[in-house]
């Protein structure tokens, strides 16, 4: 069996090298990664395609620096990005916020299947999402960790999931991106 190339490097284009015929793909610790390239919404790409840069997994980051990343990657049309960066604070974050960043993962993660064009699907997942938010702010003091503005997101997704239901429309990420926090 040949050698597998270090795959520790975080950038996607540096991954995007290996090849698919070495087998799995796996981590410098041996855990198997894709390290296939991906599009805006997460689609896995060619090895060797060109693709957008991976939000880096595992990152332990402030409520507030998490609500800034995962803003600007919805802005920018990258749902599925976005929802890794909630996964982090879901999976690192204080136990008590963990409802909160897992219900905020699975709005992204709706977006991102309405966008892909599984409205259905999509629209589930927001509406789950929304949920969650909705249950961890309701038994949670405010304010909510890094100014999120939990009932605009709740608003947000639940009016998108009806709307991608409704009209069967596959929406641009970007354009229908949600506020994280309230305007001010």
């Amino acid at each position: 069996m040949e050698p597998r190339d270090d795959r520790s490097a975080e950038s996607g284009e540096e991954r995007a090298a290996v090849r698919p015929d070495r087998g799995r793909d796996r981590d410098a610790e041996g855990r198997a990664r894709n390290a296939r390239p991906r599009d805006g919404l997460g689609r896995p790409l060619p090895y060797g395609a060109p693709g957008v840069p991976r939000a880096p997994e595992g990152v332990v980051r402030t409520a507030g620096a998490s609500v800034d990343e995962a803003q600007e990657l919805l802005r920018e049309g990258r749902p599925f990005h976005a929802h890794e960066v909630f996964e982090d604070a879901w999976k690192s974050g204080p136990a008590e916020q963990r409802a909160l960043w897992r219900g905020l993962a699975q709005t992204a993660v709706g977006l991102t299947h309405a966008a892909r064009g599984n409205t259905t699907g999509g629209a589930r997942l927001l509406r789950r999402g929304a949920d969650g938010v909705e249950r961890w702010a309701a038994s949670a003091a405010p304010p909510a960790p890094g100014g999120l503005d939990t009932g605009g997101v709740v608003a947000w997704a639940r009016a998108l999931a009806e709307r991608v239901e409704a009209e069967g429309q596959v929406p641009d990420a970007a354009a229908v991106a949600p506020e994280l926090r309230a305007e001010r």
